[in-house]
């Protein structure tokens, strides 16, 4: 199983409880293609060919160019994908977890390099704020949706 950086200088854990089926929740976070749709922080995204181990994407989101690779994917469940830009390798864990009649999605991420070194408080904030905003814009999507 593959994890977050537990040495990394930022570290992030949040979850959200989503009142929708999780079908919808998983669906909508692994249409990569779409999250510019909902997310308003992500100015662009493009999976290069189907969602598998493996698979890249590209994406833009607060001025910065990410090309992640998939690590894990446990379809319904599990999710990790992680890469490097501007100095910085992110890796992301996300879960989704069916209680009743509403899912749990919990998101973890470590970003290492010397930026985060530098500015470990700064980007340690910016990384919480972008999470929590991409939770409540996954909440929110998926919530209209039901």
């Amino acid at each position: 199983m593959v994890t977050i950086d537990e040495t990394a200088p930022a570290i992030v854990r949040l979850s959200t409880v989503i009142d929708a089926p999780l079908a919808t929740v998983w669906g909508l976070h692994t249409d990569i293609d779409a999250w510019p749709t909902w997310n308003t922080d992500i100015d662009q995204a493009r999976l290069d060919g189907p969602l598998a181990l493996g698979s890249s994407f590209s994406w833009r989101t607060h001025g910065m160019e990410i090309t992640s690779t998939v690590h894990e994917l446990i379809p319904g469940q599990r999710i990790v994908w992680g890469g490097p830009s501007a100095g910085i390798t992110g890796i992301h864990v996300w879960t989704f977890e069916q209680n009743g009649d509403h899912v749990t999605v919990r998101t973890e991420e470590s970003w290492s390099g010397a930026p985060v070194e530098a500015a470990a408080e700064e980007l340690g904030k910016a990384l919480h704020d972008s999470l929590e905003n991409w939770l409540a814009h996954l909440k929110s999507r998926c919530e209209q949706s039901v």
